[in-house]
């Protein structure tokens, strides 16, 4: 609301323009969703109260658990109700929500919630700790998944390489030799077709520096901006008697094939940057054609896997996959709400990084230019997930339930689809990993050999029958969780 108000009254207000700025959206919504939820908090615990939404205690499996936690039964659960109403009505206020990644990110958060919010009911209403089947709860969160990956592979929303960084150029000083040579034959190359781009003072010093390896490398800079200047909506490098036996891609051919006219911008850079790559084979690394379907590996700018269709089929894996670790790390007060903030906290700032050109291609990272109200998004979640944990801290007056764990989890997994870093998911969110890990483990050894490895899985749980505290657990986990983010990031730089 506030970015549209902005855009109508800037000319007569300009102090209003901020608000057009994601970064100071972002702010901005991040403190309005913590004091809704602090305004909202007292009124929804009551409420969830007078409707008798108790926690139910289990004690038929672990005696000394259930007696450790046999005090939280009839706290108010479904809290994660607070999360997504602060959520909403923040990103109403703040957010762009003509950006379709704001919209697929809400419209997973609010689903999966909703998934959630329905298991907590049927919860209530059998008096019982056993809400939806597995069954139903795992076709939510598969249609859930289904239809992110969906719009992904129909809509990309990567931007394909458009420009030329340092990386795309194995041997600067072959490159640099090769340019003035095959670009001083004359236009009727496609080396020359670049070559007459350059300005004529820049000309003379990549002739000076052919074989000036040092003069070579201090050039670079320059050379490499003027180049990018070239590509960059330049309609005068389709020439169709010069690239006509060039070894073009078949991307190319198509965008040739549907004519300039019909090109937008973005399409033209495409273009261009293809035409470089032809016009300088084997000195230009080509560059993917549908990133938006290519799994980069955390840590290696160069390794690209891809899926093509079966990235659906990822997608509904991350999904299901991150929504029910977070589900199955909610068991104490205050764990998974900060582990959830650490994670979102580390995507915001992800998201923040890839939608800006010139960071993205300085460390390697696929740009995703939608993404910039991801962040604004993100911080909508720190606001309110700390806001939240203002209630849920030990000892808790409300719990998330379902309602807020599988929102959560799904939340942090679309952000990580959305911002094409979807491997780091597994480092950003050890803790969570380690969570489910634990429970696989269990059950496997217990099929397996008849034994089980911890006292109790999830892992939190088998701290807590070893003798630790309650706040003990909680701290140390939310430690782990913040040294799982910050290696996370540090892999960025590793590109």
């Amino acid at each position: 609301m506030l970015h549209y108000l902005a855009i109508e009254l800037r000319d007569a207000f300009t102090v209003l323009n901020v608000f057009t700025y994601h970064t100071v959206r972002a702010g901005g919504a991040a403190l309005t969703g913590f004091v809704i939820c602090l305004l909202i908090g007292p009124f929804m615990i009551r409420w969830l109260r007078a409707l008798k939404v108790g926690q139910y205690i289990r004690q038929e499996h672990v005696a000394d658990l259930h007696a450790l936690h046999q005090g939280k039964t009839g706290t108010p659960t479904m809290g994660g109700s607070l999360i997504i109403v602060a959520a909403v009505l923040t990103l109403i206020l703040w957010g762009r929500l003509t950006n379709p990644s704001l919209l697929v990110a809400m419209g997973v958060l609010i689903t999966l919630g909703a998934v959630g919010f329905a298991d907590d009911y049927i919860k209530l209403r059998r008096k019982h700790n056993q809400g939806l089947s597995a069954r139903a709860k795992f076709l939510g969160q598969i249609g859930v998944g289904l239809a992110l990956g969906a719009y992904v592979l129909f809509n990309p929303i990567t931007m394909s390489a458009t420009s030329v960084n340092t990386a795309d150029i194995d041997d600067w000083d072959a490159f640099v030799k090769t340019f003035h040579e095959k670009g001083a034959r004359g236009d009727g190359t496609p080396a020359g077709m670049f070559w007459r781009q350059l300005e004529p003072e820049l000309r003379v010093l990549v002739a000076q520096a052919v074989d000036d390896p040092q003069r070579s490398r201090q050039l670079r800079p320059e050379l490499l901006g003027a180049i990018n200047r070239a590509l960059s909506n330049n309609h005068d490098l389709v020439n169709h008697s010069v690239w006509e036996d060039a070894p073009i891609s078949p991307e190319a051919e198509e965008l040739l094939a549907e004519g300039q006219a019909a090109l937008d911008d973005r399409d033209q850079q495409r273009l261009n940057r293809l035409l470089f790559e032809a016009a300088f084979p084997g000195l230009v690394d080509a560059s993917p054609s549908t990133p938006h379907t290519m799994l980069g590996i955390p840590g290696f700018k160069d390794w690209l896997i891809p899926l093509g269709g079966f990235y659906v089929l990822f997608v509904l894996l991350v999904i299901v996959a991150s929504s029910n670790a977070v589900n199955l790390t909610d068991g104490l007060d205050g764990l998974a709400i900060g582990a959830s903030i650490v994670s979102i906290l580390a995507y915001t700032g992800i998201a923040y990084v890839v939608s800006r050109a010139d960071w993205s291609d300085y460390l390697f990272l696929t740009y995703v230019p939608e993404a910039s109200e991801l962040t604004v998004f993100g911080a909508t979640l720190l606001g309110t997930g700390l806001g939240f944990l203002w209630y849920n801290a030990h000892p808790a007056e409300v719990f998330m339930g379902d309602t807020g764990s599988l929102a959560l989890g799904g939340a942090i997994g679309a952000m990580a689809i959305l911002t094409k870093q979807e491997l780091l998911l597994l480092v950003v969110g050890g803790l969570f990993v380690v969570e489910g890990a634990s429970v696989i483990i269990q059950v496997a050894s217990y099929k397996l050999r008849g034994e089980r490895v911890f006292r109790m899985a999830p892992l939190h749980h088998h701290f807590e029958l070893l003798g630790w505290s309650e706040s003990k657990v909680t701290v140390r986990f939310w430690i782990l969780a913040i040294v799982f983010a910050l290696m996370s990031l540090a892999t960025m730089k590793l590109r």
